[in-house]
């Protein structure tokens, strides 16, 4: 009946009909062209032409403040009309958000809140409106927050709740309407909640308890937010959710790691709960999840600890907690969104911290394990976390035995590909430990040299004017350490690093990796290098320079 009614043009007509004085034609014509737009393609572009949408929104408008019955009836029609017209249409929801429907529709909402039918048509509305970005702006310049907790503690059915979760979940995306609804009570609604439903197991209440936590979670990822919420780790909402990491329901423990990781977005608040003892919490979780455990809780306490790790002052505190133990329990995970927290982890833990990096780069199961996730090609977050951590064990160790483990486990070919990766910050860990590795264990390290074509690496990123200068710079101090001349600069670190080497560190000269050198006429590729923009290549290009024409 749709497309005739289109064919016959009964649309513009009918569209005309909406200029009309007359409530009851007002109210038949609403209900006409919502039918005729209710999925059909066809009913909606022909209103779209006729322009019944901006007609309609502006009946809204002004009938807006009228809490009569007959108006509210009418107000009703015209929403669902609207919803009919852009249901799971992008474009035309679009439109209706330049017309300016939301702000008309959150006021709407503040006056007919008693309405349910007129307040479940606003919901509706809402909830396809808040999954396009573009509408989020528009939200946040209403009292929507205010008016959607305000309707949220009215409601006792539990399915008039789950309506007003699948409006608030959208928008709390949105990192100022996280912080409106904070400030207008969300949270308080939603730990009362989580308190009444936490010992059901009817299952549209442990569906509610997850919904409620899993918004809480949402909330705490805004910055103001999660900081209002903190109030310097004092904070009722803050306390409440260090209750739910001892919980015996796994709903709660994954909400209340994820959102201690949230809370752990700052230095000052991580300083403030490693000094509170919550590090002791979350390894007592994980402990609980070793054997056999709950993937998303395991997951989610890693990130908290990762988190928790990156103030330098937290990195003693907890490895002398026994973070590294508690962590490697983990390593047989074969769940890579679990290995991929782990890694970070142990890599946030080590930075700059020599003894816990040479324990690690010594453990050869822990090794041995990282050389195989760098080879997860299905999981390019495990592989390159995997590379950074084989490279940040031998830079933050600076340990002959670190090396020699890596290159017995197999490791080295690893670093050299990942010296050739897409992320420059990764380019140049594998860089700075290859070259540790070329002044501190050459002989042992050579043959994996040469058979991963490092050399040929090094000549391709100095002749490849997209290498950034760090690279560039970091290639030919490498290209130093191989023909057995560290640069000055890395003999110093070495040596402040531990004053007992000076003098008694032996360089190798690698006689294949040598004659390589020479073969692919080095000293062209450097002597351009000699006029780069950036000084400390330059003042390297001529160092490298140098020592390759008194090598030659």
């Amino acid at each position: 009946m749709r497309i005739p009614c289109v064919d016959a043009g009964l649309i513009s007509p009918l569209v005309q009909l909406l200029n009309s004085k007359d409530q009851e034609v007002l109210l038949q014509t609403g209900r006409a062209l919502g039918n005729i737009c209710y999925d059909s393609h066809e009913g909606r572009s022909a209103v779209d032409q006729a322009g019944g949408a901006q007609i309609v929104i502006d009946h809204l408008r002004s009938l807006c403040s009228k809490t009569d019955p007959a108006n509210e009836k009418l107000l009703t029609v015209f929403c669902g009309m609207l919803m009919n017209y852009s249901n799971e249409n992008d474009s035309l929801q679009a439109q209706l958000i330049n017309m300016g429907v939301i702000p008309t529709l959150v006021k709407l909402l503040g006056i007919h809140c008693q309405n349910a039918a007129l307040t479940e048509m606003c919901l509706v509305a809402f909830g396809n409106l808040a999954e396009l970005e573009s509408s989020k702006e528009q939200f946040a310049s209403t009292n929507i927050a205010e008016e959607l907790v305000k309707l949220f503690k009215k409601q006792i059915d539990h399915d008039k709740r789950e309506m007003v979760f699948e409006v608030l979940a959208p928008l709390a995306e949105n990192d100022a309407i996280k912080l409106q609804l904070v400030e207008a009570g969300l949270v308080e609604c939603l730990l009362e909640i989580v308190q009444q439903k936490v010992d059901s197991d009817k299952e549209e209440d442990i569906a509610e308890l997850k919904t409620a936590s899993d918004l809480m979670v949402l909330l705490l990822l805004g910055d103001e937010s999660m900081q209002k919420l903190f109030e310097g780790g004092k904070g009722n909402v803050f306390q409440r959710v260090l209750s739910w990491i001892p919980s015996n329901n796994h709903q709660l423990q994954l909400a209340g790691a994820l959102a201690i990781a949230n809370f752990a977005r700052n230095d000052g608040n991580c300083i403030h709960m490693v000094d509170n003892g919550i590090v002791e919490k979350l390894m007592d979780l994980l402990d609980r999840h070793v054997e056999d455990g709950n993937v998303t809780v395991q997951h989610a306490a890693l990130s908290a600890l990762r988190n928790l790790a990156i103030p330098v002052i937290n990195k003693a505190k907890m490895l002398s907690a026994g973070v590294t133990e508690a962590v490697l329990k983990f390593l047989k995970s074969e769940m890579p969104p679990v290995q991929f927290k782990l890694l970070g982890t142990l890599r946030m833990l080590i930075d700059a911290q020599a003894e816990a990096a040479e324990q690690l780069g010594k453990n050869v199961k822990l090794v041995e394990r990282l050389v195989e996730w760098c080879e997860a090609k299905d999981h390019a977050g495990v592989m390159g976390e995997s590379n950074r951590l084989l490279s940040a064990l031998i830079r933050h160790s600076k340990s002959k035995d670190v090396i020699k483990t890596i290159v017995q486990s197999g490791g080295i070919k690893h670093l050299v590909t990942m010296a050739t990766s897409e992320h420059v910050i990764m380019q140049n860990e594998a860089l700075v430990a290859l070259a540790l590795i070329a002044a501190l264990e050459l002989g042992t390290a050579e043959k994996d040299l040469e058979s991963a074509k490092l050399v040929q690496i090094l000549h391709t990123l100095l002749a490849d004017e997209r290498s950034a200068p760090e690279i560039k710079y970091n290639s030919m101090v490498l290209i130093c350490a191989l023909m057995g001349s560290v640069a000055s600069a890395l003999l110093k670190e070495l040596e402040a690093w531990n004053p007992w080497a000076r003098g008694s560190i032996s360089l190798d000269v690698a006689e294949s990796l040598h004659k390589e050198v020479q073969d692919l006429a080095f000293l062209d590729v450097v002597s351009k290098l000699r006029s780069h923009e950036n000084k400390s290549v330059a003042q390297q290009a001529s160092l490298t320079e140098q020592r390759l024409a008194v090598e030659s």
